[in-house]
């Protein structure tokens, strides 16, 4: 099935941090996927939920610290496979992990991940995502029990199966997300990864999990983190990215509610991983 989509391209100054929250506020409304350019940002939402007002309320742009002017126009579904080729470039995780595309060419790593990057946010790019794969491979995840929340292109469940879990359910309320999940696990070979469409509302009261990685945002985390914190089993890990350092106090205070226990964290470019444990 075809969308037609609306890009918005934006030039924004300066343009960190700027384009980093614009992102960040945009991730929140129903933009699907965001390509980087030399003066900001291009956000891309199917034409039906676009409207005249989805702008009104990004605070960043009423912001007087940064400048941020932008333009529009309707396109139509293009060859995402073409458009990245020319954007899209591998990832190399510490060394170990090497994430590629399908048109790049394979390298002897010790993880090898192929994403088909369509509209779909998840490559490894975004330093939440890198944050997280940095942990994946940090952490004792062998027969593990793994979910992956806001799971984007699956790439981080797909990377705990090859670190040894034994199973791992992938949630996106996003349906591209949810078909490229399907793409890519299907691509790496990989069994035992359930996707499932939907929000948090999908998720087990009962405790199943020994790990969960919840890279969403700050506001989705903080009201949905009770319903995180039911599906994890005794002496269980729990990371959470997808806001800035200046968030980590609001984060912290929830969990701490919640039950959980601060054991460390990662930072990178202001964005921000944080570990935590369900005794």
């Amino acid at each position: 099935m075809e969308y037609q989509y609306t890009a918005y391209r934006f030039n924004v100054s300066p343009k960190q941090p700027g384009t980093d929250i614009l992102l960040a506020e945009l991730s929140e409304k129903e933009f699907e996927s965001f390509e980087e350019t030399e003066t900001g940002l291009i956000a891309y939402i199917q034409s039906q939920f676009d409207h005249a007002q989805i702008l009104d309320d990004v605070q960043v742009m009423q912001s007087s610290e940064f400048e941020i002017d932008y333009t529009s126009e309707t396109i139509t579904q293009v060859n995402w496979n073409e458009e990245w080729e020319k954007n899209f470039s591998p990832i190399d995780v510490d060394g170990i992990c090497y994430v590629r595309a399908p048109f790049h060419s394979p390298k002897n790593a010790e993880y090898e991940i192929v994403i088909e990057p369509k509209m779909s946010f998840g490559t490894g790019h975004h330093e939440t995502t890198y944050l997280m794969m940095k942990y994946l491979l940090k952490l004792n995840i062998k027969d593990k029990s793994v979910l992956d929340m806001g799971c984007g292109t699956a790439i981080l469940a797909i990377l705990a199966m090859m670190r040894g879990a034994k199973e791992a359910d992938a949630v996106d309320i996003d349906r591209w997300c949810y078909e490229n999940s399907l793409e890519n696990i299907q691509k790496n070979n990989i069994r035992n990864i359930t996707v499932l469409e939907g929000d948090a509302s999908v998720l087990t009261t009962e405790p199943k999990y020994d790990l969960v990685i919840a890279n969403i945002n700050r506001n989705i985390l903080l009201a949905d983190m009770k319903k995180y914190v039911q599906t994890m089993k005794p002496n269980s890990d729990i990371l959470f990215s997808g806001f800035y350092t200046e968030d980590i106090a609001a984060i912290k205070s929830e969990a701490e509610v919640n039950g959980l226990i601060f054991v460390d964290n990662m930072e990178k470019n202001n964005w921000v991983a944080l570990h935590f444990q369900k005794k």
